[in-house]
């Protein structure tokens, strides 16, 4: 071997060697007594006791973050504007406060307003569009708290949007949503009509409203916006400026054909949406890097139930001892899909992003318990700090402004 050839393979032994990813050890951890979601969101409620304190605790797979440099500061990322995270509480709506946040950041950056919009009065129309459809499909259907990002765009179209001061769908008494009892009365109630046989569509949607205006109040029909009254559909369109066919939904699954349209085929995409726009992975994970470099925010769904994402750390990565960062491509995330490890846990609002040691970290708005662990006085309350590497194998779905992914939309076939 000549010295030049020797010279070669030293330059790429020395190249590998530097570019080659650490292993990551993993460690089992005690559940944290003194979580958010313990001593706070639980705090009050009749069976938060029961709740915190499960007859067998359990220990959980994590990543050991000691020692390791993670970007965990949000004044060092670059941000869209959004509202301050806030709590869904003891709910299942995670769908509604992720996508909410998403239209305010879009409402700021289309018309320079920063208004709080409510969730409770899409979540109200949710479960009202729900009943008609179980009717409709004479109960074939998942019951559940859970829906998808692209829920909004469907629910806004047709009964338009409210600021939070018009519906706020809680007792002011109460510090958190709990939707426990509601849901399990309105379940009860569907599976009694299935039972029945009982498919009068007119006298179930009437039911499903009486129970939910006794939970969550009955939403409002018109709003006051500077002394000038709306009907919700006006406030949508003339107030917020949103126009709702300027938004689209991706997936990343090569068991569909790439570049057209298809169906999210999970428990909470209940209606069976063929919405999304099939793409690969690549493409998935490069639309959403430029839409946030280029200003937009974006809605993201998929699995957070992994060692790798920590909510004492606030930190989401993929490890190694799951699968190196090289080998993450289509085959390896519709691999989890399929046999179940990558499940449809949460949806999160993406809000902002930094280079660090050659990736893309995310700064995601979360509205579950798990990012609040840290204290309500602390920077990072109400967030994750994601590694893109968990977006490109965990996130399934993202609801983004068309006008930032154009070049990915000229590849669609549909």
């Amino acid at each position: 071997m000549s010295k030049y050839s020797l010279l070669s393979a030293a330059i790429l032994l020395s190249f590998f060697t530097a570019n080659a990813q650490k292993h990551d050890k993993a460690v089992m951890k005690e559940p944290m007594q003194n979580s958010y979601y313990r001593t706070t969101i639980l705090k009050g409620l009749e069976d938060a006791e029961k709740k915190a304190n499960p007859k067998e605790p359990h220990r959980n797979l994590k990543v050991d973050f000691t020692n390791m440099d993670l970007p965990t500061n949000p004044d060092e990322y670059t941000k869209v504007w959004h509202n301050t995270p806030v709590s869904q509480g003891q709910t299942g709506t995670c769908w509604c406060f992720s996508t909410t946040s998403f239209y305010e950041s879009e409402v700021a950056r289309i018309t320079g307003q920063k208004v709080k919009l409510s969730e409770m009065y899409i979540v109200y129309w949710e479960y009202v569009e729900r009943a008609k459809y179980y009717v409709q499909h004479r109960g074939d259907m998942a019951l559940g708290e859970g829906s998808e990002t692209n829920a909004l765009v469907r629910l806004y179209k047709i009964y338009g949007a409210v600021p939070q001061e018009s519906y706020k769908g809680i007792n002011p008494d109460v510090p958190f949503h709990d939707h426990s009892k509601m849901y399990k009365e309105l379940d009860n109630y569907l599976k009694k009509v299935k039972e029945l046989d009982s498919w009068n569509e007119e006298e179930v949607i009437a039911t499903t409203k009486s129970i939910l205006n006794h939970y969550l109040q009955e939403p409002p029909k018109t709003v006051s916006v500077n002394g000038k009254n709306y009907t919700p559909q006006e406030y949508l369109t003339k107030v917020l400026k949103l126009n709702m066919d300027e938004y689209v939904n991706f997936m990343s699954l090569m068991s569909e054909p790439f570049y057209t349209n298809a169906e999210y085929k999970v428990s909470d995409n209940w209606w069976h949406s063929k919405d999304y726009f099939n793409v690969p992975v690549e493409d998935f994970i490069s639309g959403i890097k430029k839409a946030i470099k280029g200003g937009y925010s974006i809605s993201i769904g998929g699995d957070v139930s992994e060692p790798g994402l920590d909510g004492a750390a606030q930190v989401g990565v993929i490890p190694t001892f799951d699968i190196p960062s090289e080998y993450i491509d289509d085959n390896s995330r519709l691999f989890r899909f399929y046999n179940q490890t990558t499940t449809d846990d949460h949806a999160m609002h993406l809000v902002g992003y930094q280079e660090k040691n050659g990736k893309t970290w995310f700064l995601v708005k979360d509205s579950g318990a798990g990012s609040r662990n840290c204290g309500e006085t602390c920077k990072s309350f109400g967030y994750f700090f994601i590694n893109e590497d968990y977006i490109k194998l965990k996130m399934m779905t993202v609801t983004v402004n068309k006008n930032a992914v154009q070049e990915i939309l000229k590849k669609v076939k549909s």
